[in-house]
């Protein structure tokens, strides 16, 4: 199984942990209380001062990037395969018949998914977790249940609320892995990201 998969069902898990599901299977806070606004209550979180509605892109998750966005990134002849991220609908993009590189991208269904959910899990679900430059404003943070750079892989969550995030992950090829920053390349996959959710591709 991908390391990539282990990193999403992680995400999953630590999203997941502040509900349990009732009897229809909608989550619900286990405390029975509103929570707060996650930006203001967990020191240090950016606020998204312009959310972005990204309903359309859960319907359709492989919409998220272009054959051209995909292209530039991975190289042509890529595969686009829309998947159950566990968290959320997601899609993978990868060089069929190969385990790297690849990319995947998971839209959280969860109520409470947001930059703040991460900055809770550093230093115990999280031993990779480090903000990145804003991307027009968005916040963007490098997370992993392990710290993966060394072996070409990152994974980034995307702020496009301050309950609601995309998160992207990157395997590099094994010709790049030592000589960029993963971290960095999946940063430069949201961007890609950001810029066709927003109608600006």
């Amino acid at each position: 199984m991908r390391r990539t998969i282990l990193v999403l069902s992680a995400a999953t898990l630590a999203l997941a942990a502040c509900s349990t599901p009732t009897t229809n299977g909608t989550p619900t806070p286990t405390s029975g209380r509103t929570s707060p606004n996650p930006s203001t209550s967990t020191p240090g979180v950016p606020k998204v001062e312009h959310p972005i509605d990204v309903a359309r892109f859960k319907r359709a998750p492989c919409d998220a990037l272009t054959k051209a966005q995909i292209e530039d990134l991975l190289g042509p002849d890529t595969e686009t395969v829309p998947r159950d991220g566990g968290a959320g609908p997601a899609c993978r993009w990868s060089i069929p018949s190969t385990s790297r590189p690849l990319i995947d991208a998971i839209f959280a269904d969860l109520p409470d998914s947001g930059t703040a959910k991460f900055y809770e899990g550093k230093g115990t679900t999280y031993k990779l977790l480090e903000p990145l430059e804003p991307i027009d404003g968005y916040p963007v943070t490098a997370y992993d249940v392990n710290d993966n750079r060394a072996k070409g892989d990152c994974s980034v969550a995307l702020g496009t609320s301050d309950t609601q995030t995309i998160g992207i992950s990157l395997v590099q090829s094994e010709a790049n892995v030592g000589t960029k920053d993963p971290c960095a390349a999946a940063r430069e996959a949201a961007v890609r990201v950001l810029a066709t959710i927003r109608g600006g591709n």
